[in-house]
């Protein structure tokens, strides 16, 4: 590893609050579809980012990206590709969680028309989930799906062993001038002397848009200004990061506790938390709480503005695919940016 990669180390700021005081199930207005393989509901919501008035919330094991009211939670579906088999659910009860395209991560862009776009990130945890979705006018009538490959780009961040330590997981996403600010979740396993790291980097989205527009003609962009990150910890187990968005100059970000064996397989959660990377990079934390003010123990995987100043949304993955994933309305008290 570079000397010249930065650490921090996040403090707990005991001025900091933030407390969920809404929670709605996630459900599709259309309901289930056997002909399309879709369920009634939002599996594991794990990822954020508005679109259109609406909240395109994506799915680590469902090829549909849904589109939410967050009044309500109704969604509307719109289908990916299927996957093997034919097939668009993919979990440990069916067997073939390993086909899942594990899209962890998005943000809004602006696409070369200069509209918005809502771009997706494979976790990169297996050579499946190296790829990047591209969702144009998702809220419109016919929203224009494209799946495309990454794999030079997956190679370079993994190869960056600052960044993805001992096992690339790309768990968040953000636009930020001109340049997309991507996370890396440090709950893998120690491979060969490499630990798990939580770290940020910076990829430049023209290379990047370039690079997946044109295969092979454009050379995959490499990550820069990588900083490492000790999250902290809930009861003994170390917090890693789960999705993040921009505010001004500084980053909210969100981070699970969950003791993982590595970066495919889910844990057991001790709990969540809301931090916050001012623009000098230095970073501050509190515990996630329920309405009650006691911790909120479930596994917070996505992230974006809430409908007020001092409010967030956040979904929820529950790690169970009978289950809807919820979205959450979470309110902050404290010097927070929002």
């Amino acid at each position: 590893m570079s000397e010249a990669v930065r650490r921090v180390v996040a403090r707990r700021d005991p001025a900091l609050r933030a407390r969920v005081v809404r929670t709605v199930p996630l459900t599709y207005a259309e309901g289930a579809d056997a002909a399309l393989d879709r369920p009634a509901h939002v599996r594991a919501g794990s990822g954020l980012a508005w679109t259109g008035g609406a909240l395109a919330v994506m799915q680590d094991d469902a090829n549909f990206v849904a589109l939410a009211d967050p009044a309500t939670g109704l969604c509307r579906a719109i289908p990916l590709p299927a996957g093997e088999g034919g097939l668009r659910q993919f979990d440990d009860v069916r067997g073939n969680k390993r086909f899942k395209l594990d899209l962890e991560a998005c943000a809004t862009v602006p696409d070369a028309c200069g509209d918005e776009m809502v771009v997706a990130f494979g976790s990169g945890s297996s050579a499946l989930r190296e790829r990047v979705l591209h969702v144009r006018d998702a809220a419109g009538p016919a929203p224009r799906v494209e799946l495309r490959e990454a794999l030079t780009f997956y190679a370079r961040l993994r190869d960056a062993a600052e960044f993805a330590g001992s096992e690339l997981n790309v768990e968040g996403a953000v636009w930020r001038a001109g340049r997309l600010v991507l996370l890396n979740r440090g709950n893998g396993a120690a491979v060969d002397g490499r630990q798990p790291v939580d770290a940020t980097c910076e990829v430049e989205w023209a290379a990047l848009r370039a690079y997946l527009d044109g295969p092979g003609a454009h050379p995959a962009p490499g990550p820069e200004n990588v900083i490492q990150y000790a999250l902290g910890e809930i009861d003994g187990c170390r917090l890693t990061f789960t999705d993040a968005a921009a505010f001004g100059g500084a980053l909210v970000y969100t981070a699970t506790a969950e003791a993982s064996p590595n970066a495919v397989d889910d844990g057991p959660v001790a709990g969540s938390a809301v931090g916050i990377i001012g623009a000098d990079g230095e970073a501050r934390w509190t515990v996630l709480e329920n309405a009650a003010g006691a911790g909120f123990d479930a596994k917070v995987e996505g992230l974006a503005r809430g409908p007020r100043p001092g409010t967030l949304y956040v979904v929820v993955d529950r790690d169970d695919p009978h289950l809807a994933s919820q979205l959450c309305e979470v309110e902050l008290a404290g010097d927070w940016p929002v």
